[in-house]
């Protein structure tokens, strides 16, 4: 009996499920550990963002005799010299629409009033709008919400930097380690498997590290080349606070499917308010520049290398969101592909034999 498979593997499930009641029981001994983890895994994340976009940039300096640490130094310059920039040029523009719009949002309300009444007057659409002063007090109100929830979180996010501004001071500290001594990560991790696997392994971290590098690129790319189309669309229909509404999307469109319809909500409300043509012009802006990335700039820049469904894109989303919030979301698929990439190599070890000599 103890020699039949079945019964290993049942004993070993078994065994499995008492060393995790076990460590459930013994929970409070990894409270530190869950707690550095969860206090590491922002910075980072955000410190390998940048490390795919930088790294192309090192590895150039690097080939024309630059040592990397100095490469990343000036890199560095570099990127404070473009925040200067961004201070002197783009963000007193950006600063006064914040401040507009937060110091006009009483009124933004009474500008969706005044649209619905509007819309309630005239012969065409008066037939599919009721007189009745329940619904557009009902609009109102929720407009509203949405208003203030907006205004508060430009508010709050003096005080949320303020809070985390210990979490993002190690972003530069880990990326600067992660530039000058990223290439002895993969061989220290081919040491741990056994050596029989350990071309396998180097060519699974390999395919990790395009991918990775491929995805986080391409969607920096095409998030730039999106809203540069729509801040040129916003200003041509004339939609206020366009730049504002632009930042807005550029960050929300990292956010797969689910951002680009959260960055046409706060568009098509100014838009609303403004008038009903602007709203619908709004939309019309948004869907051509979405289309022209889905349709054109993204097939060339990831070809096949994003060969994701939507179904499981959306799942994906779904499940990160669930478990770990905006970061799960943000993080989902990425860790998809590399939990995919592991999976296939493992099949192709392990199984592939097994099944096709079963079938």
């Amino acid at each position: 009996m103890m020699q039949s498979k079945y019964f290993r593997t049942c004993f070993g499930i078994i065994a499995l499920l008492l060393i995790i009641y076990l460590g459930s029981e013994i929970s409070f001994l990894f409270r530190p550990i869950v707690s550095m983890f969860n206090m590491l895994i922002v910075p980072v994340a955000m410190a390998g963002f940048f490390y795919y976009l930088l790294r192309p940039i090192v590895d150039y300096l690097e080939r024309r005799k630059i040592k990397r640490s100095i490469g990343v130094l000036m890199l560095y310059f570099v990127f404070a010299g473009l925040c200067a920039i961004f201070g002197i040029v783009v963000w007193p523009t950006l600063r006064e629409q914040i401040e507009n719009f937060i110091s006009n949002t009483p009124f933004l309300v009474e500008g969706v009033q005044e649209q619905i009444d509007q819309l309630q007057q005239n012969r065409f659409w008066s037939r599919y709008i009721p007189t009745e002063s329940e619904l557009s007090t009902s609009l109102t109100e929720y407009m509203n919400r949405i208003i203030t929830w907006i205004s508060n979180s430009i508010n709050n996010l003096i005080t949320v930097v303020s809070s985390v501004v210990v979490i993002i001071a190690t972003i530069p500290i880990i990326l600067y380690y992660m530039l000058k001594e990223g290439g002895k990560l993969p061989p220290r991790l081919l040491s741990v498997l056994p050596r029989r696997y350990r071309r396998d392994g180097q060519e699974v971290l390999g395919e990790i590290d395009t991918a990775l590098s491929n995805f986080i690129i391409g969607k920096v790319i095409l998030n730039l080349i999106l809203s540069i189309m729509i801040y040129i669309g916003f200003l041509i229909i004339g939609l206020p606070y366009s730049l504002l509404l632009t930042v807005i999307s550029f960050f929300l469109n990292f956010i797969p499917y689910i951002g680009a319809l959260l960055a046409t909500i706060p568009a098509v409300i100014i838009g609303f308010i403004e008038s009903p043509s602007i709203a619908i012009w709004s939309v019309v802006v948004i869907v051509i520049a979405q289309q022209i990335q889905d349709n054109i700039l993204t097939p060339v820049i990831y070809g096949k290398q994003l060969d994701i469904h939507p179904l499981t894109t959306i799942a994906l989303i779904l499940v990160g969101g669930d478990f770990f919030g905006l970061l799960g979301i943000l993080l989902a698929i990425p860790a998809y592909m590399i939990i995919k990439i592991i999976v296939i190599r493992i099949y192709e070890l392990f199984l592939a034999e097994k099944v096709e000599d079963a079938s």
